[in-house]
């Protein structure tokens, strides 16, 4: 049975209200404020219930994982004011150290975090809004100022400093994929207007992405939204090819394959449904700036599909690999072969020769539904070409003036978790016959974003969000909190399965929001149904309608009169 959580009319619940205050003054840590008034509801009126037993069973189980993140915060203190190289590791700790490097494979890329760096490196992650190409905006999270983030290169071996800086107005984070160590309790969960640091040694070389990661439920869905790049560490190991020509390649090409989402819905049901997938954030951005190269060059393609759901078949038109390296590690190789499988955050490293003829070879997915939806790309062989000799998959970053200028020109914009242009979130239009209506909370937006009723309608809102309760976001919580409008509405907050209704009496228009995260955005319209005028029931209308279905009738007669003499001619 679906639990129904409901709200005096017209009555704010009040812990609602005031952390949605909290939301609009910039207060940084609202998350933090949702999920204690929640812990408190699973202690107090929601106890005994399914929901309160296993989520505060969960809460248990990772208890001494929000031990370690506030260990982590401490040492991070303490070592700061030590000098390098003294912060204390455990003798148990160094036994393992001892002995991993007595091992054939390469060591973890744990050290202590006051070690020294050979590389420092930073991204800055907040929300914003980017240019797709073909007249589209797309409102989201961004890496630097667009998607995907800049593409991160160091050295096998090296010491790295990594710092995320939270320009943003929610909680964001990191997740490093060539980080062979616990980086969660020094990335997650970085405030507005804060910044976090971890250090590591890149012991494994390869294609790796990074990705947002404040934890909890909100790890999938920032990735969902845009938060994710593309991170390289270069082998000390050369490359086959480069070995047999003795030389480095004269093309390099870094290539992410990624998708956009018009709704949560279409990200979080079945595979994903995009409604773009490109390379290197923006939709067939190397067919209008084609790569160019001269035959007999030595391509070496890095790829990482980032998803976050599809599959890609990564190919080239008129390409058969010479060595293909999965992850990108220079040990893995395998000869030959027309694509590479690439499933999300799957990466490989691809090298080829370019024929000995001029030409285009189409750059695509072979899962051609993606590509004819914008991950396609061409790279053009040309004997007097100046060669593109390194490709970067960062996204275009435009400045605020080019922003407002394709925001004014273009022809739509989209938005995961808000209302979008009216030929994306269609407004889902109720007529008299409707007395009740279901909005579902999924994938971190409301579903449909957009809806017209008529007064006495009740919407209710039903939360289809299903995640267990880790350190960071709770469980997908939301609620439906009216920010403009006639009347006001406030639901509680609504774990999965849980609904709360409300009847809309007055006529105008309401915009509300979730509180736990404010980007999430929906609108309710509420106005008086439009007269339609019946036709076929009597009056002019009606007889014209009858008048014009015998003319038809008799049309087909003659046509049929027509046909039988003609078989019988």
């Amino acid at each position: 049975m679906v639990r129904t959580i409901s709200t005096p009319k017209k009555r704010f619940v009040s812990l609602t209200v005031f952390l949605t205050l909290f939301v609009f003054m910039g207060v940084s840590h609202a998350c933090d404020w949702c999920n204690n008034a929640f812990f408190m509801e699973l202690n107090s009126q929601r106890k005994g219930t399914l929901v309160s037993e296993e989520l505060l069973a969960s809460i248990k189980a990772q208890h001494d994982f929000a031990r370690l993140s506030a260990r982590a915060q401490m040492d991070a203190s303490a070592s700061a004011s030590t000098s390098a190289g003294n912060t204390p590791v455990p003798d148990d700790f160094i036994r393992i150290i001892e002995r991993d490097n007595r091992l054939e494979t390469r060591p973890t890329s744990f050290v202590p975090q006051d070690t020294e760096p050979d590389v420092r490196v930073s991204i800055t992650l907040s929300e914003g809004e980017v240019y797709l190409g073909n007249g589209v905006i797309y409102e989201g999270f961004i890496i630097d100022g667009g998607i995907p983030g800049p593409t991160i290169r160091v050295r096998e071996g090296d010491i790295v400093e990594f710092t995320v800086v939270n320009e943003g107005n929610i909680d964001h984070g990191a997740s490093i994929h060539t980080a062979y160590t616990q980086t969660s309790k020094y990335l997650g969960a970085i405030a507005p207007g804060d910044s976090a640091t971890v250090v590591f040694q890149a012991n494994h070389p390869g294609v790796y992405m990074y990705h947002c990661a404040p934890g909890g439920h909100a790890i999938p869905m920032h990735v969902i939204l845009g938060q994710y790049g593309m991170m390289i560490v270069e082998p000390k190991q050369k490359f086959k090819l480069e070995e047999e020509l003795g030389r480095g390649p004269d093309v390099e090409i870094d290539i992410t394959q990624h998708e956009i989402y018009a709704s949560g819905k279409d990200a979080v049901t079945g595979q994903g449904h995009p409604l773009y997938t490109m390379f290197n954030g923006k939709l067939f951005r190397y067919v209008e700036e084609p790569i160019m190269a001269r035959p007999g060059d030595y391509v070496r393609i890095n790829f990482l599909n980032v998803g976050p759901n599809l599959l890609s078949t990564f190919h080239l038109v008129g390409i058969i690999w010479d060595y293909a390296y999965w992850q990108g590690n220079p040990e893995n190789r395998l000869t030959g072969g027309q694509t590479v499988t690439a499933g999300p955050s799957d990466s490989w490293t691809v090298e080829f020769r370019v024929p000995p003829d001029e030409g285009a070879f189409t750059i695509l997915t072979h899962a051609v539904g993606s590509a004819s939806r914008g991950a396609i790309g061409l790279l053009i062989a040309d004997n007097e070409a100046e060669r593109t000799s390194y490709t970067s998959q960062q996204g275009p970053v435009h400045s605020e003036e080019e922003l407002a200028d394709f925001r004014e020109r273009s022809v739509r914009i989209i938005n995961s978790s808000a209302p979008g242009s009216p030929e994306i979130d269609v407004p889902k239009a109720y007529g008299q016959e409707t007395d009740e209506v279901i909005v579902q909370i999924i994938g971190n937006s409301f579903y449909p974003k957009v809806i017209d009723i008529k007064p006495g309608t009740t919407v209710t809102w039903v939360n289809e969000d299903v995640f267990s309760y880790m350190e960071g976001e709770f469980s997908g919580i939301h609620n439906a909190v009216a920010i403009s409008g006639p009347d006001n509405f406030t639901s509680p907050f609504l774990s999965h399965g849980e609904t709360y209704s409300f009847t809309f009496e007055e006529i105008g228009e309401y915009e509300y929001i979730c509180t736990p995260h404010p980007y999430m955005k929906g609108i309710v319209r509420v106005s008086e149904p439009t007269t339609v005028v019946a036709t076929g029931s009597g009056g002019a209308p009606g007889y014209i309608s009858i008048i014009a279905l015998a003319l038809a009738l008799f049309a087909a007669f003659i046509s049929y009169v027509a046909m039988i003499r003609r078989v019988e001619d």
